[in-house]
């Protein structure tokens, strides 16, 4: 790497004339150390403000970082030769006495982001001589006075080579080792012996260790390179991914440069641009964001990427903000790196097997499976040209590894990565590759696998280019954990699984329910393309809906098949927002809900389609309560389309509810006189929307407070499947009720993520909710913290504890890290979906206290709240309320209307939501202008936009 006018960075001789003056000067030895101390803190604190200056000038992460390698290179050496020379000399000093300073790890490459530490390996012939000691701790004390993390080792040459054979961490490191300065010979002693006694006949083992290496790393770090906040040293795809691929290469083929694997043959130019490409990428991002937080960072947290976005020149796009396609952008080189690291490094590992590779000419006498020859267990090429001949073929081995369970050779996946360009429109449009590609679409064993696999390749998004768009595409938010392409393969896969039977115990009615369905192809497609349209501007419902009139005639579906893949691309959100915010027992909910429905098999299907996309969007997002909220909705739905919901079906199942009780409660020994009392105070309303198991817990829980004459009863359990505390509340019901227990719940630390209220025949309210523990996550579990709950919640309601001026003095800040989130305030009133209440829907950003904020509104408007549906999207809530007013009716008043608005949206505004500040604290300086960014070449770059 060329670095420009390297003096004005630092002048190494006239640095070295000023330090030899200062050691050779008057005064004491403190005096002069003291003085080189602040001779060298100047210089390097120089140096860096260079190369700082000019990275902002050219935004070239890779020549800032040779630019500090340099940097600190020159500063060693001076340091080295004024200890060496002025305070311990030695002018004709023995073997024993030679020292080299070797650089090692990532400073070996010559690479140094602004904040990282400095590896170094002070290296000398046999045991140890006082004056080296004297000399490298005299080095090091000085590094560390300049404030450096600096990670050292002495050794001699023997023990390096000996502890190298044992430690492939050790190994690593002396394969990238550069001689820094000192005694030379003794660095040239141990790379040749390194070659010889370690390198020579170990490149499998190496191989292996490093393969080994990653998928633990990666397994560590999530797994996926698809995570919210990546750590782009150490991630998937991320730059030790690409360091990876250099080691194996260097100590396989003994390169000193990848560049020089183009000439071997194992990179074609194109991948080696594409190399050179992600690691400048990288580099750039990695020092932006060193300097940003003033420390060794290497995550990309929710605070860091917007103003990474901005310092990168991304900006918004239709359909797409800065940071999103800044983050796209990120996940599109992640995945690169993870081709070239997946593709490549099979390949080293497959050459360094004892038994060579057999040629072409051998393989086509090998066994033949469906036009592909099995070589080692793997589907492999017939002849070296078969893909440039039949472009098909790189559809149809997709298809043959998912009818026979055959992973694909590295030598095929190499063909298929130089061949992409040749699937060309007329191969999109074929009939025999569309065939091939809803073969495995539509597989009966499960295609995840072999989809992933596809898109790795980037076979996916050339044969679907709208499936191409949302390659990488993310939504800068806290409740999508994957991007769009991973969601929508992970939500194929759990379809899959739901058909097989292997989710019948957690979804049962959909396990059922698939199997009677017309067109399972129609499904799958549906899934496929339920999200393609994210990203471009506008509903991405109503674009999706667009998308698949157009590809579902390519892929053969019939024009029946087509309409109902658009319809439900158009409405794949509608059963979800239907069962979690709006009043299941109104009977207007679900006549809404048939009439956009219309049929019961689009009903299975948009059941079907729903589940497998709720659960896909992040491991924590299902649980019981959407489960029951889903299969509610499609038994009243169904009812109702069969004619049962307007035969009295309410009535008929409220009567079998009240038999399964009594009998139940018979069973636990109850007396007959009791079981009827019990039943006589239920609602219709509260026996229609709890479950069993919950029916039962209740009864035993209001008997017993009704037995020792509670004005209060608490309840407190754990729901394991949602991994949320559930807390039951008993006593009168009055105004304001739903309001004072959410504050202190609030008080108590808790977020709520569901709430049930029922108002039973006696007036007394029996209210649930479902929360978590703020601080740490999950369930209550510790003994006190439920007590406190308790106790707070006796106290509000008891009127002693005054919740609005608690929380006040407390405030509701929202942790710096999400902070940048925002959500606009909305409040939306509808007056039409309930026959005997009106809506109120609120959405805003998720807060402490949002539900007592937005609920002690409703009560000063003089609303009377009758059920509630709570829920929380990462940083979004989104609650929905059934009010009425004083005298129990709709309010249609529209100066009301506009009250209860305004009060509302000014409840959920949240002063405390502002800017987060520097990550590292330190105080703003003047912000970089953003500079021009490298871009990927074609097809990435096209994908990008």
């Amino acid at each position: 790497m060329e670095i420009k006018s390297r003096r004005k960075i630092i002048h190494r001789a006239a640095l070295q004339d000023q330090a030899d003056a200062i050691a050779s000067g008057d005064g004491s030895e403190v005096a002069r150390r003291q003085a080189l101390l602040k001779l060298y803190k100047s210089a390097l604190e120089k140096g860096r403000a260079e190369v700082e200056r000019r990275f902002f000038e050219d935004g070239d992460g890779a020549l800032c970082v040779a630019g500090n390698a340099f940097l600190m290179d020159q500063l060693i050496r001076v340091i080295h030769d004024v200890i060496a020379n002025r305070f311990y000399p030695n002018p004709n000093p023995t073997d024993e006495e030679k020292l080299a300073i070797v650089a090692v790890g990532g400073y070996g490459r010559g690479e140094l982001a602004p904040f990282s530490d400095i590896d170094l390996l002070f290296l000398h012939s046999y045991k140890k001589n006082p004056r080296i000691e004297q000399v490298v701790e005299a080095i090091l004390y000085t590094l560390w006075d300049l404030g450096l993390k600096v990670g050292h080792s002495t050794r001699s040459v023997d023990e390096t080579l000996r502890q190298a054979k044992g430690d492939i961490t050790i190994r690593t490191a002396v394969l990238e080792s550069r001689f820094l300065w000192g005694d030379r010979r003794l660095a040239g002693e141990l790379a040749k012996r390194f070659q010889a006694e370690i390198v020579r006949g170990t490149g499998h083992d190496f191989v292996q260790a490093k393969l080994k290496e990653r998928d633990e790393r990666h397994e560590r770090l999530g797994g996926s390179r698809y995570v919210l906040e990546p750590n782009i040293k150490d991630g998937k795809g991320g730059l030790r991914d690409l360091q990876t691929l250099y080691w194996t290469a260097k100590y396989r083929y003994q390169v000193l440069d990848v560049a020089e694997l183009v000439e071997t043959g194992v990179l074609t130019k194109a991948e080696f641009e594409t190399f050179d490409r992600a690691q400048r990428h990288f580099w750039t991002l990695r020092c932006h964001l060193h300097y940003l937080t003033g420390r060794a960072e290497e995550r990309l947290s929710f605070d860091v990427q917007p103003e990474l976005a901005r310092r990168m020149a991304y900006t918004d796009h239709a359909g797409a903000a800065a940071v999103e396609r800044f983050m796209k952008h990120y996940f599109l080189v992640a995945k690169e790196v993870g081709d070239l690291t997946r593709i490549f490094c099979a390949g080293f590992e497959l050459a360094d097997r004892k038994t060579p590779l057999l040629s072409f000419a051998k393989l086509a006498r090998r066994k033949l499976i469906d036009g592909f020859v099995l070589d080692g267990g793997r589907l492999n090429l017939v002849s070296a040209d078969q893909f440039a001949r039949t472009p098909v073929d790189m559809l149809r081995i997709f298809d043959v590894m998912q009818t026979t369970g055959q992973d694909i050779h590295p030598d095929a996946l190499k063909a298929i990565h130089r061949n992409l360009k040749r699937i060309t429109r007329a191969v999109q449009n074929d009939p025999v590759a569309n065939r091939h590609f809803l073969n495995v679409l539509a597989a009966p064993r499960n295609p995840e696998n072999t989809l992933r696999r596809m898109n790795e390749c980037g076979v996916f998004g050339k044969f679907v280019p709208d499936f191409g768009r949302v390659v990488a595409q993310m939504q800068y938010d806290m409740y999508h954990v994957y991007t769009t392409d991973e969601h929508t393969i992970r939500a194929l896969g759990i379809l899959s699984r739901i058909e097989t039977g292997q989710l019948k115990e957690d979804h049962p009615l959909a396990s059922e329910m698939i199997h009677s369905i017309q067109s399972r192809e129609a499904l799958y497609v549906a899934v496929l393309l339920h999200d393609i349209a994210k990203g471009r501007g506008g509903d991405h419902s109503e674009l999706g809906a667009k998308v698949a009139l157009k590809l579902c005639p390519r892929f053969g579906l019939t024009p029946e098949e087509t309409e109902t893949v658009s319809w439900l691309v158009l409405h794949h959100l509608a059963m979800s927002d239907c069962a979690q915010k709006r009043d299941l027992d109104d009977p207007q909910t679900i006549r809404d809900f048939v009439a956009l429905v219309q049929s019961p098999e689009r009903l299975k299907l948009l059941l079907c389609l729903t589940v497998v996309d709720i659960r896909a969007v992040g491991p924590k997002v299902w649980n019981n309560w959407k489960a029951t909220l889903l299969r509610d909705l499609y038994r009243r739905a169904e009812e109702m389309m069969i004619g049962a919901f307007k035969e009295h079906g309410s009535e008929r199942r409220i009567a079998a509810e009240q038999a399964w009780l009594a009998t139940a409660l018979a069973g636990q020994g109850w007396p007959e006189e009791e079981i009827r009392t019990h039943q006589d105070r239920l609602s219709d309303s509260y026996l229609l929307s709890v479950d069993r198991p919950t029916l039962l817990r209740h009864a035993d829980f209001v008997r017993q407070a009704e037995r020792d004459s509670s004005p209060l009863a608490l309840d407190t359990a754990i729901d394991q499947a949602s991994g949320a505390s559930v807390i039951t509340v008993y006593t009168d019901d009055h105004p304001g009720l739903f309001s004072r227990i959410a504050g202190a719940l609030a008080m108590a630390g808790a977020t709520v993520v569901e709430a049930r209220i029922a108002t039973l025949k006696n007036g007394r309210a029996l209210d649930s909710f479902q929360v978590q523990d703020t601080a740490e996550g999950g369930a209550f579990q510790r003994p006190d913290k439920l007590a406190r709950l308790s106790v707070l919640i006796e106290q509000a309601l008891s009127g002693r504890l005054k919740a609005a001026e608690e929380l006040r003095k407390r405030g509701t800040q929202i942790p710096k890290r999400t902070r940048v989130f925002k959500v606009p305030a909305r409040v939306v009133i509808d007056n039409t979906a309930s026959s005997t209440a009106t809506v109120v829907e609120v959405n805003g950003r998720d807060r402490p206290a949002f539900l007592y904020d937005v609920t002690r509104a409703l009560s000063e408007c003089g609303l009377q709240i009758g059920s509630a549906k709570i829920s929380t999207f990462g940083e979004q809530a989104i609650d929905v309320f059934y009010v009425r007013d004083v005298f129990g009716m709709k309010v249609d008043h529209q100066a009301k209307l506009k009250q209860i608005r305004e009060r509302v949206a000014a409840a959920i505004a949240n002063p405390d939501c502002e800017p987060a500040a520097l990550p590292s604290g330190q105080a703003p300086k003047e912000t970089p202008k953003p500079v021009r960014r490298r871009r990927l070449r074609a097809p990435l770059s096209e994908a990008a936009e």
